[in-house]
């Protein structure tokens, strides 16, 4: 919980006014019973002090509109001091709230890539809300419940030792019997509380994954396995649920009994008081201790769902704290500038996720210049797309060094090298909006005339015809409304829009149709030609690649060959072999 107290101390003074307010509030609330036994005490035999006595009945008639005005006066300035409490509170509370999910969505964003790749997009998510939701139960409950309870408890025990010690000490002798009972069964709600938490965010995590899929989901008929499966973890966290309930419920059966007798045997013991004679107690002050009695207990028969709601938040501040302290993606503090990328470097690279079981890619010596296009091919498993997210810094080597411009990646800042990057992979990953909306994502300040010249360089002439509204036009999350074709068009143009320095394309037309992807590789082939910048090919179809100025051939991530598409044919290697195939299963296509 020491992180949650970091965030609140940015918000102290805030957070003083909702503590003054609240005690202000509780004061003014109990000194209105005060009024009230002081009322009875005065007025408890009106016939013998008044009018026996020959006082005026406007005499009794002033008397009892003071008291009166007082406890109006108490009241109004309890119910004042409330509303600005609770809108001080509200104020802490959403700006808490705002600053750890914001913070939490910044740490994730820049946690290293190999962090997003055993974990379902949607947990992460999923465990920031809960913190949110949390923490604004926790600071509502804490002011509201618990501070003012301790207000109330210090007042009461000051008032009650003015008129004896041991009136004081029976108050105070209350609250450890209450808070063990509390504390022993809070200790089961805590082990539930986590459980519930990582159900609800494995949940989360497996709907983000059904919906984000649904186009799977129901092509294949799969609506009713995954609602089973779904409703499986559902049936779980409602058990879990349950149990929480049946503990929380038996506290406060157990708080609720303990507090009524502890309250009975407070108010037989004022009965003792008076009959003794003990600190010359009226009955009006009776009175009053007992208000008091209902306003100090009472909230503590809501001590069961303080401390409910305490483990849920700590579990959640747990996860939070965990995933705030997790290692971000390294930057060097004083980096290296980089300027435009005009060389990229393999030098003696290996790399693998847990390199005691062996690398993906294994002594990869390569330096590319600007205005060359190369391209890299090879068997599936053979290291290609381990090379592109070395490039892109997603990963960094085991073994050896990316190199730009001759400067490692490790001393440079990845945010300046991938301002740089264009990169086309083999699933568009467009977003809901407009044409323009997809585009400006990676430059926000890009004009129309520059989307309408890329989009017109990407060969999007077509699209653009049909969209009612040109650039303007919806195309729906994830760009349902367009072909594959006219996805990977839009995935091109955009990154051309940032005039990339180093652009990749990820086989980019892998899932596409024969003849569209001839369209589209002639498109790359057209951007390639400009030699203005490097350009980095991943294939499966090497008749897409054949115009690279270098071939390199992975086999079990090395390079066993590199060179022309004609030197490598005439080698008669794997990359031969891996075209003569291509070429006859591209005849028997044509036969078919």
């Amino acid at each position: 919980m020491k992180i949650l107290l970091s965030y609140l101390k940015q918000h102290k003074t805030l957070l003083f006014f909702a503590l003054l307010l609240a005690a202000i509030n509780q004061c003014f609330s109990l000194c209105d019973s005060i009024i009230t036994g002081k009322l009875i005490n005065k007025f408890g035999d009106s016939y013998e002090t008044y009018f026996k006595s020959g006082a005026s009945f406007s005499t009794f008639a002033k008397d009892l509109l003071f008291f009166l005005s007082l406890s109006i006066g108490a009241a109004m300035m309890s119910r004042i001091a409330k509303n600005f409490q609770d809108y001080f509170t509200n104020i802490v509370i959403q700006r808490t709230g705002a600053q750890m999910y914001t913070d939490g969505i910044k740490k994730a964003l820049s946690l290293p890539y190999r962090d997003f790749e055993d974990q379902r997009s949607g947990e992460t998510l999923g465990r920031l809300q809960k913190v949110k939701t949390d923490t604004e139960k926790m600071v509502n409950i804490f002011i509201s419940l618990i501070f003012q309870f301790l207000i109330g408890m210090i007042f009461v025990v000051v008032y009650a030792v003015t008129f004896h010690w041991a009136i004081g000490l029976l108050f105070v002798l209350t609250i450890p019997i209450i808070a063990g009972i509390s504390s022993f069964l809070g200790k089961k709600i805590k082990a539930i509380s986590k459980q519930i938490l990582g159900e609800t965010t494995a949940l989360a995590g497996a709907t983000t994954e059904s919906l984000r899929n649904i186009e799977l989901v129901k092509s294949l008929g799969l609506v009713e396995q995954e609602e089973k499966r779904l409703n499986r973890t559902t049936l779980k966290i409602l058990g879990l649920e349950l149990k929480k309930v049946r503990f929380i419920r038996s506290l406060s059966f157990i708080q609720g009994t303990t507090v009524h007798l502890v309250r009975t045997c407070l108010v037989f013991a004022l009965y003792a008081f008076i009959y003794f004679g003990v600190g010359g107690i009226k009955i009006g002050d009776l009175i009053t201790l007992m208000f008091f009695s209902f306003f100090i207990f009472n909230p503590l028969q809501e001590l069961g769902n303080a401390i409910a709601v305490y483990n849920e938040t700590k579990a959640s501040m747990d996860n939070f704290e965990k995933l705030m302290h997790a290692d971000s993606e390294v930057v060097p503090s004083q980096p290296d500038h980089l300027g435009g990328i005009k060389t990229v470097e393999f030098s003696n690279v290996s790399f693998g996720h847990k390199a005691e079981l062996g690398y993906a890619v294994k002594n990869i010596n390569l330096k590319i210049s600007s205005g060359q296009t190369i391209a890299f091919v090879g068997p599936s498993g053979s290291g290609k797309t381990t090379l592109v997210k070395l490039l892109l810094g997603l990963y960094q080597p085991n073994i050896g060094h990316v190199l730009y411009n001759d400067i490692q990646s490790t001393k440079i800042n990845l945010t300046e090298l991938r301002l740089q990057l264009g990169l086309v992979s083999q699933d568009s990953q467009l977003f809901s909006g407009t044409i323009r909306d997809n585009l400006l994502f990676v430059k926000p300040t890009a004009t129309d005339e520059e989307i309408t010249d890329v989009l017109n360089k990407a060969a999007c002439q077509n699209l653009l015809r049909r969209a009612a509204n040109g650039i303007y036009s919806t195309i729906g999350e994830g760009g349902i409304k367009l072909s594959g074709g006219e996805k990977q068009r839009l995935s091109i143009a955009r990154s051309l829009l940032r005039n990339p320095k180093l652009l990749i394309f990820d086989e980019a037309t892998s899932a596409l149709d024969s003849l569209t992807e001839e369209e589209i590789s002639e498109t790359i082939r057209k951007i390639s030609s400009s030699k203005d910048q490097i350009t980095i090919q991943i294939a499966h179809r090497l008749s897409t690649i054949m115009h690279a100025d270098k071939i390199v051939v992975l086999e079990q991530g090395e390079i066993v060959e590199q060179g022309k598409h004609e030197d490598l044919l005439n080698e008669k290697g794997l990359y031969f072999a891996m075209w003569r195939q291509q070429i006859g299963e591209r005849k028997k296509e044509l036969l078919s």
